[in-house]
């Protein structure tokens, strides 16, 4: 398993890394639109819309996401990616509504194409900005995933959400911020490899703010995980798929990040 779950890791960063470093940005933009198209086939396959529904859904979001470019500005798709985060996300995790039928199914499944443009946009436009931007941004995940299943592992006692998630606690939540609010300020105090994301919110809301501004965006990241477990919980599968070998699916690697993309890049303005 562990020697799977590396070939897989290394695959990726062989695919991943040049692009994101060297290639154009129009490059980056059809390798992050090949991962909406998996993504958004795994969202549906979650929401229990069939193998011939689930095709069509990637189809379409990839559609969306193209149409998207006719847009003047991405700011009004952070907008509605960013109000479904703030309300519909901790109203789904505390009342536990049956996601993948009814209703509920509906609205996720119109929401998801809303969320995955917007979560293209972002990255696309931060990487526009640079490739350290881009990194900043990606990292506050990684940093607060790696923090919080290391301290969870030292210190975790208390579970943030048993019913859900029962390997998760809040002294890992506590040490994926921990980890965030540690680099983030190495990072602002050296002035290193600007523009990031956090010189970018210093400047703009100062320093306090945007260590405020980055403390709310762990907590999402957090929102983001929790909501795709549940998801998963619900449609009775460990993993989203078996895209990748060890790891499970596209949206187990990206779902801490859904939130935390369109909320980042509404927050700058």
């Amino acid at each position: 398993m562990l020697k799977t779950r590396v070939i897989t890791a290394l695959v990726l960063l062989a695919i991943l890394l040049p692009v994101t470093l060297f290639a154009p940005v129009a490059w980056f933009g059809v390798l992050i639109g090949v991962v909406v198209l998996f993504a958004a086939w795994e969202w549906a396959r979650l929401l229990t819309a069939g193998k011939v529904g689930s095709i069509v859904y990637a189809a379409i979001a990839v559609l969306a996401v193209i149409a998207s470019q006719r847009l003047e500005s991405a700011h009004p798709l952070y907008q509605a990616a960013g109000i479904f985060w703030l309300i519909a996300g901790p109203y789904v995790l505390v009342r536990k509504p049956t996601l993948g039928a009814g209703a509920w199914r509906a609205f996720l499944l119109a929401a998801g194409l809303v969320i995955f443009c917007a979560c293209w946009h972002a990255l696309v436009a931060a990487r526009t900005v640079g490739v350290a931007f881009v990194l900043s941004l990606l990292l506050i995940v990684w940093l607060a995933d790696i923090g919080a299943y290391f301290a969870g592992k030292a210190f975790g006692k208390h579970k943030l959400a048993p019913s859900i998630s029962p390997g998760k606690t809040w002294e890992g939540a506590v040490g994926g911020w921990v980890a965030v609010m540690a680099v983030s300020g190495a990072a602002l105090a050296l002035h290193a490899f600007e523009p990031t994301l956090y010189s970018a919110l210093a400047t703009r809301l100062g320093l306090g703010r945007a260590l405020f501004v980055l403390t709310v965006l762990v907590a999402f990241s957090v929102i983001g995980d929790l909501f795709e477990s549940m998801t998963k919980r619900q449609a009775g599968v460990k993993d989203s798929s078996g895209l990748l070998p060890g790891h499970g699916g596209v949206l187990d690697r990206i779902d801490a990040l859904l939130p935390v993309l369109p909320l980042a890049m509404l927050l700058l303005g």
